[in-house]
């Protein structure tokens, strides 16, 4: 059978037994019995007693037990009291360390559940997400979170922030027009998906999947299925305290034994080696190496980092390998334009001098064929905003450079706009100038230079026609940003009589003879700690791994930067990792140092690849796709 991405809508809400109306009551009623709550099953926490019994598994304790049992039955008070402190004290700190790291972690957890807009017998309801089933018809908006998966029915401009779950640092445009074939989760466009922010535009979604047969749910249960390993320190404490266990008993039989042969009462014999045995055995090192791990997580919680258990922090200090998202971890998450073309100029972004008209007029249009809307400025180069993120970058772009966006668009009011769609891939916005109209596009660079047929010189005052020769230097500027996985955004304008801009706005009456103005290559820049931490890390003879959902030429782009990838090393996608064999991939691990487009089983076995190896694996990442990792 076809996946929900490969069918047209028609087929998907037929086989969900669902019309665009929505679901009735009794149906409603009838599948939240049959799929239950749209909820992520929740691990149960452990008892608190459990977590302190727990604490006496360890065999040295067990025979410090033991040894405290046959002092008191020997009426040798003051040795089980004093055993038996020691023993309760240590249990005592790991259980409280436990409690304050989950108490920590509740804190993280305490996320409200959101509401969700569907539409049940044709009236538009809001409901509490845990009530959504499957074959609803949900109703997305910018600003709303997507509460299950759902295939597309209808959109408009209609993007969403993907990121935890593919690594892509983009909004993913989305369409109602189904895949060709098998395609990766983060080329599903006809797909929205639980967890995912709606950024731009509106549209409806039929409800495919809830709770744990979400792709989200899907990666909650790839983690139940993830069992605790033993951390180096526990492994060689076991290898200690069974080789100790094993002398020490064998020496006190022996002594007992001797004892015996010798003619000692029995009890005394006992009594004799029972103290032996409490003397030989180390019962302060489980209180001293608990007490060096407390002080080692509030070390880290100084450095606002949460330790849920205390061995943890002995295991950061063996580690041989750190594998590392990229998107939001090694980056900031937001795009920012590092270059940008404009006439026979190409420069780093902040560098176009409002002096010049050409310069001014670009920046202008950046302002203008733009929907998002820029915060204040905080001071801390984090301005932010709402929208999307490439238009945001373009804004920032804008206040860089000494111009005021806010000022621009009272200058020069928007009077309609010609939305975004997957395929003009451009978006226009009008606007009064003066007396007449103008028109400012903007959108892919091969797309916008077909429209054109004029090249813009000294701002909006003239223009020149637009050679074959120019045309093709444009387009190798913006192919050799591409290959530096840059995102490549051009922008155009053209002036237009009262007359010419009144009626509805048709893209393809409007969008044409365009004025091309230049071009803004962006990316999400590295955070300026990451090349640090990656140096850092190679000095103490940790080798970084880049793992991420992203783009190859992104992602290698990226680790070049970072000093991940070096002359010699790979880098590998999602589908090349599939045709790999377990031997294939062993032979080729260590020289391996980007893996792009891959999906929550790749990170979990690469992860376990290296730890076939003998090393001691680091992962870090702030997606819900990395979690099981």
């Amino acid at each position: 059978m076809k996946d929900w991405y490969q069918c047209p809508p028609g087929e998907v809400l037929d086989r969900l037994g669902t019309s665009e109306d929505g679901l009735g009551e009794e149906q409603v009623q009838k599948r939240r019995e049959t799929y239950g709550e749209n909820r992520l099953r929740e691990s149960r926490r452990k008892p608190v007693w459990a977590v302190f019994l727990g604490q006496f598994k360890d065999l040295l304790v067990m025979i410090l037990i033991g040894a405290a049992v046959i002092s008191m039955l020997t009426d040798n008070v003051e040795s089980t009291a004093v055993i038996f402190a020691v023993i309760t004290l240590n249990a005592i700190l790991g259980t409280v360390q436990h409690e304050k790291a989950e108490r920590s972690l509740e804190s993280l957890r305490a996320m409200a559940s959101p509401s969700a807009k569907v539409l049940r017998e044709g009236t538009r309801r809001e409901i509490p997400s845990a009530q959504v089933v499957p074959g609803d018809i949900l109703c997305l908006e910018a600003g709303d979170l997507v509460v299950a998966d759902g295939r597309i029915l209808e959109c408009a401009s209609l993007k969403a922030d993907e990121s935890s779950l593919t690594g892509e640092s983009e909004p993913a445009e989305k369409t109602a027009r189904p895949a060709e074939g098998e395609v990766p989760l983060a080329e599903r466009s006809c797909m929205v998906y639980s967890g995912a922010l709606v950024t731009a535009g509106a549209g409806t979604a039929v409800v495919t999947a809830t709770g744990m047969n979400t792709e989200i749910g899907r990666i909650a249960g790839l983690m139940e299925g993830t069992g605790e390993r033993r951390t180096p320190l526990q492994a060689s404490l076991d290898q200690l305290g069974s080789r100790l266990a094993a002398i020490i008993m064998v020496i006190c039989l022996a002594v007992f034994a001797l004892g015996v042969y010798r003619g000692e009462r029995m009890l005394d014999a006992l009594m004799f080696s029972v103290a032996l045995a409490v003397a030989a055995i180390p019962e302060a090192l489980g209180s001293i190496v608990t007490i060096v791990q407390a002080m080692g997580t509030q070390k880290m919680a100084k450095e606002h980092a949460i330790i849920k258990d205390l061995k943890a922090v002995e295991s950061l200090g063996c580690v041989s390998v750190i594998c590392t998202d990229k998107t939001g971890t090694l980056t900031q998450n937001r795009m920012k334009v590092e270059q940008a073309a404009v006439g026979e100029w190409v420069t780093d972004g902040g560098k176009l001098q409002p002096s010049n008209r050409d310069h001014r007029f670009f920046l202008e249009a950046c302002a203008l064929a733009n929907d998002a809307e820029l915060a204040p400025e905080r001071g801390d180069g984090k301005a932010g905003g709402v929208g999307d993120a490439t238009e945001l970058a373009l804004l920032e772009l804008v206040r860089d450079c000494g111009l005021s966006p806010e000022k621009i668009r009272r200058r020069v009011p928007r009077t309609g706009r010609i939305p975004f769609d997957s395929d003009r891939k451009l978006m226009s916005s009008l606007h009064r100038m003066g007396q007449d109209q103008a028109l400012f596009c903007k959108g892919a660079v091969d797309v916008l230079l077909d429209r054109c047929s004029r090249v813009s010189a000294e701002g909006a005052e003239k223009s020149r026609n637009l050679s074959a020769g120019e045309k093709k230097k444009i387009l190798n500027q913006s192919a050799a940003w591409a290959e530096k996985g840059l995102r490549v955004l051009g922008l155009a304008w053209r002036p237009l009589k009262a007359a010419e801009a009144s009626g509805p706005l048709k893209p393809e009456k409007m969008e044409r003879d365009l004025i091309f103005l230049g071009m803004a290559a962006m990316r999400d820049p590295a955070r300026p700690e990451s090349r640090q931490a990656v140096a850092g890390a190679k000095r103490a003879g940790i080798r970084p791994v880049m793992i991420t959902g992203d783009h190859k030429v992104t992602a290698m782009a990226i680790a070049g930067e970072l000093g991940i990838l070096e002359a010699g090393n790979a880098a590998v996608s999602g589908g090349e990792l599939d045709a790999m064999t377990a031997g294939e991939l062993e032979d080729e691990l260590e020289n391996i140092r980007v893996y792009a487009r891959v999906t929550p089983e790749h990170k979990l076995r690469i992860v376990r690849a290296w730890q076939k190896k003998g090393h001691i694996v680091a992962m870090t990442g702030d997606g819900v796709n990395d979690a099981p990792a």
